[in-house]
């Protein structure tokens, strides 16, 4: 969906539509949202409330899936987006068991699989408050941040939403462009933290 596109179907339904869209760009949605709320189209406040529930409860959701339902079709083809099949369950779970804070961080700002690894989450039966307290965190510093910055950007234009929608597309491209490089470093950061971890419980 074009950035154009977005910022007009927010500023016309407002929080009607944030959700449905932020299941599609929920990052850009929440930058977006964030500049819009310095022109007073949202309350900054309501905006992290409604992304910190959306994305927790998601996240349960997902971790449901794994926990109830790991031999079903949907958990074995969400897996399969990083390669996991039944026999790295225990390599995965090992990582989950020993590195908690690392995976969920690598795992929820891994953009396009971070479904993924919540619900190898559920499947490795990751204790509920680890698994929660661990999200929480994660939320909060992903989508405060994105938030903030939406936020400060609109601040800086004055408010005025005319100067927001011609400049607005490009500080969505300069993000666009950090979460491409973030993905592509946590890939590596994540392959390398796997391959470390196998190596360490090797050794064991």
């Amino acid at each position: 969906m074009q950035l154009d596109s977005i910022t007009t179907i927010v500023i016309e339904y407002r929080y009607w539509i944030l959700v449905p869209l932020s299941f599609l760009e929920g990052p850009v949605v929440a930058f977006v949202a964030g500049t819009l709320a310095a022109a007073g189209y949202f309350n900054i406040y309501l905006l992290g409330l409604l992304f910190f529930v959306r994305d927790v409860g998601l996240d349960g959701v997902y971790y449901a899936i794994g926990y109830y339902g790991a031999g079903t079709r949907l958990a074995k083809r969400l897996m399969a987006k990083l390669g996991i099949t039944e026999d790295h369950l225990s390599e995965v779970e090992k990582l989950w068991e020993h590195h908690p804070g690392k995976t969920m961080f690598l795992g929820k700002l891994s953009y396009g699989i971070a479904s993924a690894f919540i619900v190898v989450a559920g499947v490795v039966r990751m204790p509920l408050r680890l698994f929660f307290g661990y999200g929480i965190m994660v939320v909060i510093v992903q989508y405060g941040t994105l938030l903030l910055l939406g936020y400060f950007f609109g601040n800086a234009l004055g408010g005025n939403i005319t100067k927001i929608l011609e400049n607005v597309q490009y500080a969505v491209g300069g993000l666009t462009l950090m979460i491409g490089l973030y993905y592509i470093g946590s890939k590596y950061l994540r392959g390398r933290f796997m391959k470390e971890d196998a190596e360490v419980t090797g050794k064991q």
